[in-house]
């Protein structure tokens, strides 16, 4: 990690999603520390929207739901102790999945598992980004 992010600050409306508790994860893993006090940090991670949408993509012939499109979007900007060092990020992943409301247990686990995948995926798209700061 780049110096500018050796104690980090971390700033989300929800501290407790998959994305932002990654995200701390992977600065701890990355050799940063995660401050809580804004005086001690020498960066902030702003997280501006931590957001999952989804639409459906197809009907069956009695107008039920048999394919779902999810959205999972983060903007993020890094702030140091001079400013503005990384301007709002816009990342997003898409993927689709198929909906059998006959076995809607194994389909809600499938959308719980594949929302945590993505949320991985942007935290390492991110991590990526702070590290070419």
């Amino acid at each position: 990690m780049p110096p500018v992010l050796a104690n980090t600050h971390v700033i989300a409306q929800d501290l407790q999603t998959d994305f932002v508790q990654g995200l701390r994860r992977a600065l701890i893993t990355s050799g940063g520390k995660l401050t809580e006090n804004t005086q001690q940090a020498t960066g902030t991670v702003r997280i501006h929207k931590d957001e999952i949408t989804r639409k459906i993509l197809s009907v069956s012939a009695s107008n039920t739901p048999r394919e779902y499109e999810v959205t999972y979007t983060v903007e993020f900007s890094v702030d140091g102790t001079a400013g503005e060092i990384l301007s709002t990020q816009k990342v997003s992943l898409t993927r689709d999945y198929s909906f059998d409301e006959t076995k809607l247990l194994a389909k809600q686990n499938e959308e719980a598992i594949l929302l945590d995948g993505m949320a991985r995926e942007l935290v390492a798209i991110v991590m990526r980004r702070l590290a070419r700061i």
